[in-house]
C-alpha cells in the first residue's frame, strides 16, 4: 500500500480514538457528579431526620442537677416522680407525679390532678419502690434519705432555705423547665406588685394586715414566709405587718397566741386561715366580735387546707381572693 493511501486511514483511526477517550471522561465526570449529589441529599436527608445529641439527651438522658447536698445525676425528662415535698412546685410545672405526700394530696386545688395519684411516706420506702419511680424529691432533713437514693435519684430540699420565687425556679431546674419558671415568676412579682400598690392606695400607705389561723385549740400569727398566704403579703404585694407581730413571728415564723392576746397581734385588717371543717365557733365570742378589724369588716378569710403552700397555684389562687376582699 502507498504512503499516500496509508495516511489517511491513521488519521481516521486516531480521531476515534480521541472521541471515544472523551466521551468515556464525559461519563466518568456525570457518574461523579451523580454520586456526589446523592451522597450530599442523603446526608441532608440523615441530618433532617436523626434527632441532635442535645435532643435526644432531652427526651431519654440524663443531666447533672446541682442540688444542696451534692450533685445528682436525675432523668433530662422524668415521667414518674414521687414528690415527698414540693409537690405542688411540681405540679404547677406540669410534672408527671405518682407518689405524693398525704397533705398535698388533701390540698383541694390538687384534686383534679391528683387522679390515681398514689399517697406516700418517707416511712414507707415499699410503697415507693413498687411505684417504680425515676426520680424522688425528699426533704433534706428526711430519715431515710439514704435509703431513698437507693430506689431512684433523689434531690432533697431544705424547707424555706430558698425563698418561695426561687424555690420555683429551682424545681423549673429539676425538671428541665427552667424558663418555664422563670417566666412565671417575672410575670407574677409584676402582678402582685401592683396589686399591692392597688390596695394600698384604697386602704392606705401605713395600714397594717395580720394572718391568724386556728386549728380549734390554739390561735397562731404568722410571719412574712409561712405559707397561708404571708409571703404573697408581705413579699410581694409590700403590705405592713404590725409590730407586735415583728417582734414574735418575724423571726420563727408563726407565734403562738391564746384568745384573750388576739387584739393585740391584729392589724388593721386580718386575713383569716381556718378550716370549713373545723370548729369555728370563737368567731362569735366577745373576744373576737371586740376587734377593730373584726368590728369594721375588714377580715378576709381563706381555706387553710387550700393555703399551705407557696407554689404558683396557691399563689394564683390567693391573689385572686386578696385582690377582692382588699379592694371591695
Amino acid at each position: 500500500m502507498s504512503k499516500k493511501l496509508l495516511l489517511p486511514i491513521i488519521f481516521l483511526l486516531f480521531v476515534i480514538i480521541i472521541s471515544a477517550c472523551g466521551n468515556n471522561a464525559s461519563n466518568n465526570n456525570e457518574a461523579s457528579n451523580n454520586e456526589a449529589s446523592s451522597s450530599s441529599a442523603s446526608k441532608g436527608a440523615s441530618e433532617q431526620q436523626t434527632p441532635t445529641e442535645s435532643e435526644s439527651a432531652a427526651k431519654t438522658g440524663t443531666v447533672t442537677y446541682q442540688s444542696e447536698l451534692g450533685r445528682v445525676e436525675v432523668p433530662a425528662n422524668p415521667q414518674r416522680i414521687v414528690a415527698l415535698t414540693n409537690a405542688p412546685n411540681v405540679l404547677s410545672l406540669g410534672g408527671t407525679l405518682v407518689g405524693v405526700d398525704e397533705w398535698t394530696n388533701k390540698n383541694p386545688l390538687f384534686t383534679d390532678k391528683l387522679n390515681g395519684v398514689e399517697v406516700v411516706s418517707e416511712d414507707n420506702l415499699e410503697k415507693i419502690i413498687e411505684l417504680e419511680p425515676d426520680l424522688i424529691i425528699a426533704d433534706a432533713s428526711s430519715k431515710n434519705l439514704d435509703k431513698l437514693k437507693e430506689i431512684a435519684p433523689t434531690v432533697a430540699y431544705t424547707w424555706g432555705k430558698l425563698d418561695f420565687l426561687s424555690q420555683q425556679v429551682e424545681i423549673g431546674k429539676l425538671l428541665n423547665k427552667e424558663q418555664e419558671a422563670q417566666a412565671w415568676v417575672d410575670d407574677f412579682s409584676q402582678r402582685a406588685k401592683a396589686a399591692g400598690d392597688e390596695i394600698k392606695a384604697k386602704i392606705g400607705e401605713n395600714a397594717t394586715v395580720s394572718v391568724f389561723e386556728t386549728d380549734s385549740k390554739n390561735f397562731y400569727v404568722f410571719g412574712n414566709a409561712w405559707a397561708r398566704g404571708t409571703e404573697l403579703l408581705y413579699q410581694a404585694m409590700e403590705l405592713n405587718m404590725p409590730e407586735k407581730v415583728k417582734e414574735d413571728a418575724l423571726g420563727p415564723g408563726y407565734y403562738t397566741l391564746s384568745p384573750e392576746v388576739l387584739s393585740d397581734y391584729a392589724g388593721d385588717y386580718i386575713v383569716l386561715s381556718r378550716s370549713v371543717q373545723g370548729d369555728n365557733s370563737f368567731m362569735q365570742t366577745d373576744t373576737w366580735q371586740k376587734i377593730p378589724a373584726v368590728k369594721n369588716g375588714h377580715v378576709i378569710e381563706i381555706d387553710t387546707e387550700a393555703s399551705t403552700y407557696s407554689d404558683p397555684t396557691t399563689l394564683e389562687y390567693l391573689l385572686n381572693i386578696f385582690k377582692e376582699g382588699f379592694l371591695k
